[in-house]
């Protein structure tokens, strides 16, 4: 059973150690070593990570008394942050993680919703609705990634 928390920047520390080891871990088979590393460096910036939650609408999510994922999201429909733990991957995490946001957003009237998804979240976001704008190219530390400018928009109901 999943269970789901508002968070914020009281979970630095347990949510930047999760975001590395999805990074690390979910993204070998995308991204090679030095683009992991510059994704998401093995000691994340807590003050950094702090500050960023603090500005973002968090859920956590729990499985089996861990934490299992979480999403960041802002109020205009832009998601920010999307991960599950290795340990807990293609077990429905990270759907009801965005269902949640989903609702929440629907409920403030955003019905546009955009993000820009990793190579390793792309399917996830085009199954939940979602259609690639275009491909992007980002610099971090010098090093290029390539991710993908999403969108959905749902009318009201």
């Amino acid at each position: 059973m999943i269970r789901l928390r508002t968070g914020g920047a009281g979970d630095a520390r347990e949510l930047a150690a999760l975001f590395t080891a999805s990074v690390h871990e979910l993204g070998k088979a995308y991204y090679d070593d030095e683009q992991r590393r510059a994704w998401a460096s093995p000691e994340p910036d807590l003050a950094r990570w702090q500050d960023r939650l603090a500005a973002l609408n968090v859920l956590v999510a729990g499985r089996n008394g861990q934490t299992a994922g979480f999403i960041a999201f802002t109020p205009d429909g832009y998601i920010d942050l999307l991960f599950t733990a290795p340990a807990h991957a293609r077990h429905g995490v990270a759907r009801a993680l965005f269902l949640a946001a989903e609702r929440h957003l629907h409920a403030l009237g955003t019905y546009d919703l955009h993000t820009h998804a990793s190579r390793v979240a792309r399917p996830f976001f085009e199954q939940v609705g979602f259609t690639v704008l275009a491909p992007e190219t980002v610099d971090r530390d010098g090093v290029a990634l390539e991710r993908f400018a999403m969108r959905k928009c749902a009318a009201p109901a």
